[in-house]
């Protein structure tokens, strides 16, 4: 039956994708906070009976009794997997193989001898987005586009309603108690949630593919922000994404829909895990980089400083000065950046220290020997012991943490060494 609002059948199948992905990572982003990922696969899988046991009772394949079967099998899936984790000690991630696989197991029996014509085995476990434009409508829509609206809509107006209470008892669910929250209710009403959207998203995007729905867009958000609000937003955007992407992805490879939406999505997280401004991999290497190459810079400069101060005619050609600080690319680097920096100048063959790569390496080379002066007076330790340590904390000594280790030391003029400490 053709949707009475004129739209194509391309854009209907776009609008339930999109529609579904975003109901499934409003919750999934507080099933990934509560990293109860896991939890989100079982219950895809454990309300498979509530349905099946639903349809017996109501002889009808009407969303309403899905839905209330959905909903009582998740609960029942939840209270099983809290009591055998509190009472009998099995670990959660146990717990939840035990009761979701048995459950769905259950729920595969009792598809089969019972309800055999009446679902559509396919549709359960992979979805039928493809055939999206094909089913019944409801008030101008799809149904499946419909339901899941309808969902959505839930999701959204329980997340609202409740926003405090949910951001509470996902970050400190004993604060939560404390105040008066039950972060128990919470999360069955969470898992609720879950249960409810994953029977809505079955039509759609079937059983299995709802899994990745609930959690890699939510996973992808959470590598890009640490705000709520924010994780939940780009959340919901990975998942329109993933929709547009999967659709025309799918449509050149003449593949599975609900399929390549969910591959488009892997593929958004890979995206975020290279590519995160905080948390990626390339922006971690990068700030490896240039944390490796500031050291470098200031071992440099403390070095020739060191030279100066003992008075010594002899300078350092690039290539000793290299060779002393390790050598290889990054002294390379670190030589270069200093002479562009305006730290550095040539004089022949020779680095000498401009005056501003001279009061730089002062306040690197007074944090040396401050620290060093508090190790031995503070930690006792020998003076043979204290320039390795000085050495690697010199690099993160601030002026206020010099200021306060001058203080514990009672502003000596010398380091334990009896050189002196510059102003």
């Amino acid at each position: 039956m053709t949707p009475t609002i004129a739209l194509s059948s391309d854009a209907w199948i776009l609008l339930t994708g999109a529609a579904t992905n975003v109901a499934c990572a409003l919750v999934g982003c507080f099933l990934v906070l509560r990293r109860m990922s896991l939890m989100g696969d079982a219950l895809a899988h454990a309300v498979l009976p509530g349905l099946v046991i639903a349809f017996l009772l109501s002889h009808s394949l009407s969303i309403v009794p899905l839905f209330v079967g959905a909903a009582a099998v998740g609960l029942l899936t939840t209270f099983l997997i809290q009591t055998l984790h509190q009472y009998a000690r099995t670990p959660t991630d146990a717990s939840m193989g035990v009761v979701f696989t048995s459950l769905f197991a259950l729920g595969v029996v009792l598809l089969k001898k019972f309800v055999v014509g009446h679902f559509d085995v396919a549709c359960v476990y992979e979805g039928s987005l493809e055939l999206v434009v094909l089913s019944e409508t409801i008030c101008g829509l799809p149904r499946p586009l419909f339901t899941t609206c309808l969902v959505l809509l839930l999701n959204l107006s329980v997340l609202l309603l409740l926003w405090k209470e949910f951001q509470l008892s996902s970050f400190d669910p004993a604060l939560a108690t404390t105040m008066g929250l039950s972060a128990t209710a919470i999360h069955y009403l969470l898992m609720t949630l879950v249960s409810v959207t994953t029977v809505a998203s079955f039509e759609a995007v079937g059983s299995i593919l709802v899994v990745a729905m609930l959690i890699v867009p939510a996973a992808t958000a959470h590598l890009l922000s640490d705000r709520l609000a924010a994780m939940v937003a780009i959340s919901a955007l990975v998942g329109v994404l993933s929709a547009v992407l999967g659709f025309y992805a799918a449509q050149y490879w003449d593949t599975n829909i609900a399929g390549m939406m969910t591959v488009a999505a892997g593929l958004l997280y890979a995206v975020a895990v290279f590519c995160s401004p905080r948390y990626g991999i390339c922006s971690t290497v990068l700030n490896n980089l240039k944390v490796s190459l500031r050291v470098v810079r200031e071992d440099l400069l403390g070095m020739l400083y060191r030279i100066e101060e003992l008075g010594s005619a002899r300078q350092m050609t690039s290539a000793e000065a290299r060779r002393a600080i390790g050598g290889g690319w990054l002294s390379r680097l670190g030589v270069a950046a200093l002479l562009r920096g305006g730290h550095l100048r040539r004089a022949g063959e020779c680095l000498q220290l401009t005056p501003r790569g001279r009061t730089e390496a002062r306040q690197l080379v007074r944090s040396h020997r401050l620290w060093e002066t508090y190790l031995v007076e503070h930690l006792g330790l020998p003076l043979d012991h204290v320039h390795e340590p000085a050495h690697r904390v010199e690099h993160f000594i601030s002026e206020q943490m010099q200021r306060e280790l001058e203080a514990e030391v009672a502003a000596p003029e010398q380091d334990p060494h009896g050189r002196q400490i510059p102003d």
